[in-house]
């Protein structure tokens, strides 16, 4: 968001003006930020044959994927719902890889008989794909290199006790199954975990999947996976993404080489791609004074955007409606029946009732991980795209949360 003319806008539209048009809470997306993150990423790794596909559980939206499908991204799945919902946005089936966890081998079959790229995590699938399939249709194997990367231990996956990849330290044993059934490997996966900072922590985790990669013949491609990091406070350290696709692509270039075969370099990006462009617009239902605290308590809470209280996760938060305020400390507050925090002690511009906030960087992860709890209802998406803004999910309704319930005849 910008301030022009003594107003909040994004691509020239007010952004007061967004609320009281569709109403709040509101989520809003800017479909030029998100257009703009995938350029950088793709220029950073241009020295490379490089795919870029969108990790996709970041935000669902079906017009998000027909975004990213017109930039030329393919598809990162985790469910089989997913894939559904990519395949209806225009994605071709070998343009999505679907790496699940934990899923029943249905799931799997269902996704293979799809056509898409399958992406094998642990032993037992890669022994029950082996079985119904052999070499008949290939997959990628994801392996956990026992590599840290930055970030809330919660986002961290690439650990030795993650429930995540297959342990380098299994090789020998999924050598062993592979040869068994004559699986067709086409690829190998890794993904450490979130907010990379470090591109030498990344460089070791290639240097891992290098040493795996010697040991199969016929791969087409390694997947990288992603977490890098952007910014969510004021000069916040991020992922120099131009220094480490640089570094990268040499590096995978040189290997290549020795492995004689030019492979294809691919990332997962999600929340790199969307985490910007988004915001999430809340409306001030009142001012409490306590003893201590100022509090903002908002129409919105931890189940429209769960990240700051599941991940201590930092938002900067604005008052759209008083840009040029004196600025005072408040903690933003939301309506659930829990400790229900967006920010505690924020320097925000002096709010009063009825005032609308900007909370910042909720493109990734907030929608798609809001719920009913409190028998609340999801707030509505809008999508500013070619300077209009867009409604692309309507609000919930009453009706919406009670349309699947079965009611019976209860008399006590």
């Amino acid at each position: 968001m910008d301030i022009l003319n003594g107003k909040y806008q994004i691509e020239g539209i007010d952004v007061l003006k967004l609320s009281q048009q569709f109403g709040a809470p509101l989520y809003v997306y800017n479909a030029h930020k998100i257009a703009a993150q995938y350029d950088l990423i793709k220029k950073a790794f241009c020295g490379s044959k490089t795919i870029i596909k969108y990790a996709c559980k970041a935000l669902t939206n079906i017009n998000i994927l027909k975004l990213l499908k017109s930039k030329g991204s393919g598809l990162d799945a985790v469910s089989i719902q997913e894939v559904i919902i990519g395949l209806k946005a225009g994605f071709n089936p070998d343009e999505i890889i679907f790496t699940p966890n934990s899923v029943s081998f249905n799931e799997l079959v269902e996704a293979t008989e799809l056509g898409v790229q399958i992406n094998i995590d642990n032993i037992s699938m890669l022994e029950q794909f082996g079985h119904k399939y052999g070499s008949e249709k290939p997959c990628c194997i994801r392996i956990n290199p026992h590599i840290l990367a930055g970030g809330h231990s919660i986002i961290q996956t690439g650990h030795i006790d993650s429930k995540f990849g297959i342990s380098i330290h299994q090789l020998r044993h999924v050598i062993r199954v592979i040869k068994k059934y004559n699986i067709n490997v086409n690829g190998l996966h890794m993904h450490t975990g979130s907010d990379i900072l470090d591109a030498n922590v990344f460089i070791r985790g290639m240097e891992v999947m290098f040493d795996v990669a010697m040991e199969f013949k016929s791969l087409d491609f390694i997947d990288f996976g992603s977490g890098f990091k952007v910014a969510y406070k004021p000069n916040d350290i991020t992922t120099d993404i131009i220094d480490l696709g640089k570094k990268v692509t040499e590096r995978f270039n040189e290997f290549c080489k020795a492995y004689g075969k030019e492979l294809t370099l691919c990332f997962e990006p999600g929340k790199f791609l969307v985490s910007e462009s988004g915001i999430l617009l809340v409306n001030v239902n009142l001012i409490k004074y306590t003893t201590s605290t100022v509090f903002a308590g908002v129409d919105s809470g931890q189940n429209h955007l769960i990240r700051p209280m599941l991940y201590d996760a930092h938002h900067e938060i604005l008052n759209i409606s008083n840009p040029d305020g004196t600025p005072r400390i408040y903690s933003v507050v939301g309506y659930i029946c829990e400790t229900d925090t967006f920010g505690w002690d924020r320097q925000i511009n002096e709010i009063h009732e009825g005032d609308t906030l900007a909370i910042l960087n909720a493109g990734a992860y907030g929608f798609m991980m809001s719920s009913n709890y409190n028998s609340r209802l999801k707030p509505a998406e809008v999508l500013i795209y070619n300077g209009e803004a867009h409604l692309i999910r309507k609000r919930e309704t009453i009706q919406d949360l009670l349309s699947n319930q079965v009611e019976l005849d209860i008399i006590l």
